[in-house]
Formats: C-alpha cells, structure tokens, sequence
C-alpha cells in the first residue's frame, strides 16, 4: 500500500512551501531481515573477510593501494604514518583513522605477520602487547614483498570500482603474484561467520602451488608431504599430523601448538626452564604474569624467579627453580595452566570471486589461487600485446617514411598547415592517423643513420614480441609454465627456513597428574576415617625403645588403621568392611602436615553411613598376571584377577560377598608361585600356597583360610614374594614388643589349618596387633600408636629370633597406649 500526500505548509515568512512525502508501511520483521542481511553482507564482503585470489581484506588492500599511488615502494624514503593514513580515509576507506591506524601496524609486525607487507620505522608494538606509537611518530613504506602483491597492477590485470564518492577508482582485488592468503594468514569476525587462517612457509607453499600446476589432481595427501602444517612468525611446536591434515582436508579443525622449553642447567648447576618461543597469537607479557600469578597462588611449588631475557636477537624467558623442585612437573604443569599451550582453530573461510564466501581446503585455497593468476597473466600478456602492437604499428610507419624520407619532406613543405599535411601523408603513402601523427612529430634526428637503425631493430624486436605473446595467449601449458618461472623466481628472492616445529604424534595431553611429581609419599588413615598424605621424611629414624614423635592429631577414641607407602601417581584401592572396593589416585588425596588430622575420607569415596574402610592398596602397574587376595576376620580368602580393579566406579563395586557376621579386614596383590602368611592375635602363623585359592569372581564369596581356636582372630595377611630368596616375619604386639623371624621357620601348610605358634604372647606383650613381611633391603620400619605417636627406626636395631620369643621392646608407650599399626621401608 502506497500513499502520496501533498501538503501545504506556511514558514515563518509567510511564503507558501510544498512538501511531498512517500509513505509505505511495511511489517517490521521484514524490513528487520532485509536489513540485517544488507548489513550482515556489507561485513562479510567488505569488511571481515578476506579475497581468496589476493589473500587480503578491503582496509588492507586499500592501504597497499594507496602507498602504491603514493609511490611507498619499497626501495622508496619512508613517509610518516599519518600521511598513508590520511591517503587511505580520503580516498578509499571512510572509516575511522584507528580502524586503519591498527591494521597498518598489524601488517608490520614481525610476530604478527610471516612475511610483513609493511617496512615500519618507529614503535610498532611488540608482542608483550605494547601499542604502536601515536601515527604522528611513526614512518612506514611497504615491504619489498610487498611490491609483489602489486605487481602489473598498471596493466590492466585487475578490475577498478569506483571509490566510496566516485571520484577516484579502486582495485577489486591486487594481481598478487604471491599466494598471500596462506603466506600470512588472516583473522576475521564477520555476521554469522569468522575466519581464521594460520601463515605458512613459503618455500613450502609455492612448491606446493607448482606441484599443483603440474598435477591438477594432486590430492591432499601429496599436497601434505610438501606443506608440513602451519609456520608461525613467533616459532613453537604443532603436534599431531592427523589433526593437521584434517583441518586442511574440511577447511576446520584444530591443532595443539606449544611454546620451546627447555630445562637446562645455569653455570651453578641449578635447573632452569628456558623459553625459547610461544604459540602464535599470545601476549609474552600475559604469560609471565600467568605464572607469576600461579606461583604466588602457590598453585605451582619451585618456581624461585621469572626473568624475561628477551632481546633483538629472540625471544628468551628464564625460569629459575628451586634446588628440590621437578622441573618437567612443573613444565608440564605451565603447558597445562598457561598459554605456554594453546590449540589453534582451523577456519579457512574466505570471499570466492569476490563475493561468495565459502570454507575452503587447503587445495582449493592453491587452485584458486592458480585461476586468479591465470587470469591475472592473461590480462598482462592481452597488455602487452596491444601495446606492442601499437609500438610495432608506429615503427612501420616511421620505417615507411624513412624509406620515402624526400618525398616525405616534399609533402609537409608543400602543406599549408599540419591538418592538410596530415591528410595528404594518410592519402599518399597509406598511412593511418596515429603513424602520421607519428612522423609529423618525428625529430630530424632520426634521420641519421645510426637512429635509423634503432627503429628497425625495436620494430624486429616487437614483432618477435608479438608473435611470443600471442603464442602464449594461444597454449595454456605455456601461461602455467610462466606462472610456475615466476613462483620460482619469488621462492629464490623470498624463502626462508621453517621457524614451526612439526611433531608427528599427538602430543601428550597435559592431565593434572602430569603436573604432579612421581615421589614416595606414606599415606594415614584412621579408624575414623580420617585421610592424609606425608613426606617420609617427616619421619626421623630414632633408636629402638624410644617413644617417637607426634604423627597425627586424632580425636578422642580414634587410631591409625592403615599407614600405607606408595608413589604419588598410583592407583589406590580402599576396600571396606562392607566388601566394597573403590579407586582413587593417591595424590588425589591431599598433603598435610605430621600433626595435622587430614580430611575425612568421605570427601573422596562415597561411603555409607556404616561402612568403613579397613585395607588400602596400590594397583601394580607393570603387566604381570597379578592378583588380590583378600581375608575377613573369620578367615575367609579369595583371590581376584587385579584386572577386575581397572575400572572402579566412583560408587565403587563390589570386591567380595560376604557371609554374616563377617567383614573384609585385608587385601594384597599377589603373583604366581607367591605364598600366604595368615598371623593372629594370640600368635599362631599360617603359610600356604597362593595357588590353594582358586582364581574367582568379583560376586563370589571364597574359601576358608585359616581356623582359630577358641578367642582368637585374624591380625594380618601378608604375602611371601617367590622372587624373594631371603624373607622375615616382623610382629608386633599392642604393648610395643616386637621381631622378625625367617619365614623358613614356618613349615608349607594347607589353607584351612590353624597354623604354628610365631610368638609368646603374654600379658606383659599383650596380643599381636600387626604383622609385616620384610626382606633384607628393607632400611627401616614405623610404628604408630592408636594416639598417633609414631617411631620410626631401621631395621637392623630389630633382632632376628626364633618363633617361639617374645621379641624386645620397640615402642614405649604411655600407660593406656597401645601399638595400632606398623609400615616397613
């Protein structure tokens, strides 16, 4: 619906005014789409996105453009930035000085750029993230590559739009002689979409454009053995192959990039961390700081000092350690923590005929590249044919005037002005407009000899020229190999070395347990259910009989119920009264202090109400047929295959199915030919072959391993290693008493027997409360009382006795004290 009115207005002069206006109602969500397409189009066109055939977006190619017409060539003297820019707003881009400011610094920057397209003097920036200097300070021509990005642009190679005012034309895109998309890359947000293209070598890349002139069906995979993945201005490593070649197969993709670090020794012998390089597009700056952060966070422990050592000749940024530290923990830890690694996303969207945008692989971002300069190569050969043509044309005419010199002389003198002397040379000697023009405006120069001469041999030149040039014009195979001589030449002028690092396997994903040292560390839990983890060597070794020192603070009533040794990266297995098996990793739990309590372990296991955790083991790593055997308190065992223990839930599974009144007490990894040691509280020791028990399921209940007379129950289950020759009992019992005993001493039984006597238990040693196999390596051993009083002390100060003794005493205790456990080392 349409509606034209015509009113009639009175101003303040009381003259009649006449105002038509055109009314036309539209529904909003229409004009809302059409005009954000219009805009969204304007972004992606003309904004945002770059032209695959030239590799730049329009304030780029305006810039260029404009230092062009300014004659900023390289080989020029530089001109302040302001000039280029103030170039650049007048007559090409009408947006803000900023917007093109920012850009312009951008293609003159070294870390920003693998081949910069502009020769700054001044502050550009720097890659701690500094701005460039105000453009006042500054000076810029372009680069000497850059000269190729326009080359034969005065030939008619590219199409002219009018400018923004239609006062001036612009190129729709530059004749590149160089494949510029890849060479530098590109990043851009438009409406809807973004690209993000990394820069390559460019060696790699015109080999790469000439293996595809040659073979027009190359595939990705030969194109892959010539492009080795990304080359970055700022170096760093890119891991993976695979990932590399599935983001240049689709056009997306990512890759994982790291910074060059490396440990090394300073001249005290002292480790430091030395980066060499970062990962394309981070801030140094921010990096350092990272760190520093986190070291101060103490989120990483042995980091002494950061200092950036960096300079004109590279980048280089120490990181001094501490004398107790891990360095490749720690290393690992920054490429977890930090942009010390960084993924870079593959999207290699850019304008295809200037308009269409499109995501592109690798091979269609070479092929139309290669039809861009095909074109651009006809253009320039169709040029110069018609100017040499037009030279050659000329030439003819003033070779035929010179043959009929006299009577061309004759013919002028005769003429009474220029126009009729030009008439009768066209009518005469059947000259064309432009060859009379020609010789009316020869100088008598000319006529000499040697200038003669020179006519004739430029004229012979343009026609070998000529028939050159339409030979090219007419055999595709010879405009390719033009393409392909002019490739080479720029890989001769402007190649380098690859500054990115390929690796060809995926590198290794950072867990958190990278960044945690692999060490010995002694593990507490309490029958309260109270977790910690400890340094050994908060543990000092004291004689035997001492009363040691404070090792936990417990509650009232609670005691230690397991001290477990094992390294930081180990799986640890809980198993509770309920016959319930859950996994965590020992640095999982968390590191306290001697005297501190620890944290409860239902922070870390989902526990019932009235369950408890009564054995702790480490998973065995390596690949040996292994199991876990485990006991109740009745003398109920079974043996499981360790592989049934991988995969733990977080609710955890069950390990045993228990009979009534009976509860799982222990479990340890045994192997084949091991034995069993049962041992009780009143003394007696049971051994037997692991291969008594049959191999059973999770769900099952097992067999009986030891009988007990009357008051007696199981103390400890321990297991005999076969790759062992020499092997103890260490016992102790609940008033601090204590020995070890050659397990020869104990007689191969059955499973199911009552066993023989280990020790004399009596009311002044009180019962046994724990038994430990040791082998002659063994240094030392701790005991721990049920208050947390624990003492540690070698192994050697226990004496060696028969079965049938006491021992001696090893702990002294306060009077209600009582021994709750021991660990061996």
């Amino acid at each position: 619906m349409k509606e034209d009115k015509n009113k009639k207005q009175t101003n303040g002069n009381n003259e009649d005014a006449v105002f038509v206006s055109r009314i036309e109602p539209r529904e909003i969500v229409k004009e809302m789409r059409e005009s954000y397409l219009d805009y969204a189009m304007s972004v992606i066109v003309a904004r945002a996105l770059p032209d695959v055939r030239d590799g730049l977006k329009p304030v780029h190619r305006r810039i260029l453009f404009a230092m062009h017409e300014i004659g900023l060539h390289h080989s020029a003297r530089f001109r302040k930035s302001a000039a280029v820019v103030g170039e650049v707003l007048a007559r090409y881009h009408p947006h803000g000085d900023v917007a093109v400011y920012d850009s312009m610094a951008r293609m003159a920057q070294d870390f920003s750029l693998r081949y910069p397209l502009v020769h700054g003097q001044g502050n550009w920036g720097s890659i701690d993230g500094d701005p460039p200097a105000a453009m006042r300070y500054t000076e810029a021509k372009m680069s000497r590559i850059s000269d190729e990005v326009l080359r034969d642009i005065e030939k008619e190679t590219v199409d002219f739009a009018p400018n923004y005012d239609a006062t001036v034309k612009e190129p729709k895109v530059l004749p590149s002689a160089i494949p510029q998309l890849l060479l530098n890359g590109t990043f851009g947000i438009a409406v809807g979409m973004a690209s993000n293209i990394p820069p390559h070598n460019l060696n790699e890349v015109v080999d790469a454009t000439i293996y595809m002139i040659d073979n027009s069906n190359a595939g990705m995979e030969d194109l892959l053995k010539i492009v080795k993945g990304p080359d970055f201005p700022t170096g760093g490593i890119i891991y993976n192959k695979k990932d590399i070649h599935n983001a240049y197969a689709s056009g997306r993709g990512g890759v994982v990039c790291r910074g060059e670090a490396e440990i090394v020794e300073d001249e005290k012998g002292r480790n430091e961390i030395v980066i060499t390089s970062i990962p394309y597009n981070v801030n140094k700056a921010d990096l350092i700081t990272k760190i520093a952060d986190l070291v101060n966070e103490k989120k990483v422990d042995g980091i002494k000092d950061i200092r950036d050592e960096s300079n004109k000749d590279g980048m280089r940024v120490v990181i001094e350690l501490k004398q107790d530290s891990f360095p490749q923990n720690i290393l690992n830890f920054l490429y977890k923590h930090t942009d010390l690694e960084k993924a870079f996303h593959f999207n290699m969207v850019a304008l295809v005929d200037g308009l269409q945008p499109q995501t592109l692989s690798l091979k269609s971002i070479i092929d139309y590249f290669i039809k861009h300069r095909e074109v651009v190569v006809e253009r320039r050969t169709r040029f110069d044919l018609r100017k040499a043509e037009e030279r050659a044309h000329i030439l003819e005419g003033l070779k035929k005037a010179l043959d009929h010199i006299d009577e061309v002389i004759k013919t002028i003198k005769a003429s009474p002005n220029k126009e009729a002397a030009r008439e009768k040379l066209i009518l005469k000697f059947a000259l064309s407009d432009r060859q009379a023009e020609a010789i009316l405006e020869m100088k008598l120069q000319t006529l000499a000899g040697l200038e003669r001469q020179k006519i004739e041999d430029e004229l012979r030149e343009k026609h070998k020229l000529i028939k050159e040039l339409k030979a090219l014009l007419s055999d595709p195979k010879k405009m390719r190999e033009v393409i392909k001589d002019e490739l080479l030449e720029i890989k001769q002028k402007y190649g380098d070395e690859r500054r990115t690092k390929i690796f060809a396997k995926e590198a290794g994903l950072i867990s958190y347990e990278d960044t945690i040292p692999e060490t010995a560390t002694i593990m507490v839990l309490t029958k309260g259910g109270y977790v910690k983890r400890l340094d050994p060597q908060v543990y000092k070794t004291q004689k035997r009989g001492g009363k040691g020192i404070i090792g936990l603070a417990t509650k009232e009533e609670d005691a230690v119920e397991v001290f477990l040794t094992a390294g930081t990266h180990d799986s640890v297995l809980f198993f509770s009264d309920k016959g319930k098996s859950y996994k965590i990793k020992m640095y999982e739990i968390p590191e306290g202090t001697r005297t501190s309590r620890g944290k409860s372990v239902l922070n870390f296991l989902s526990l019932s109400s009235d369950e408890k955790i009564t054995s702790v083991l480490a998973l065995p790593k390596n690949g040996e047929q292994q199991y876990v055997v485990m006991a109740t308190h009745k003398g109920v065992v079974k043996k499981v295959s360790a592989t049934h223990f991988d995969d733990v839930r977080k609710s955890g599974i069950i390990a045993v199915k228990l009979q009534k009144d009976d509860s799982l007490g222990w479990a340890s990894i045994v192997s084949l030919h091991d034995h069993l040691i049962f041992t009780t509280t009143h003394g007696q020791a049971l051994r037997f072959k692991e291969s008594d028990i049959r191999e059973m399921g999770r769900g099952a209940g097992g067999v009986t391993g030891m009988k007990f007379r009357k008051d007696d129950e199981l103390v400890d289950m321990n297991v005999i290693s076969s790759k062992e020759k020499e092997a103890e009992l260490f016992v102790i019992s609940e008033h601090g008493f204590g020995k070890r005993t050659n397990v020869k001493q104990y007689r191969l039984q059955k499973r199911g027997g009552i066993g023989t006597k280990t020790a004399k238990v009596t009311v002044k040693t009180g019962k046994l409360v724990a038994a430990k196999i040791v082998y002659p390596e063994f240094e030392g051993a701790a005991a721990i009382s049920k208050k947390g009083q624990v003492i540690k002390i070698p192994m050697a100060q226990i004496p060696s006795t028969g079965r049938q003794t006491q021992g001696v005493r090893i702990m002294r205790l306060d009077e209600g004290e009582s021994v709750a456990s021991i660990v061996c080392f």
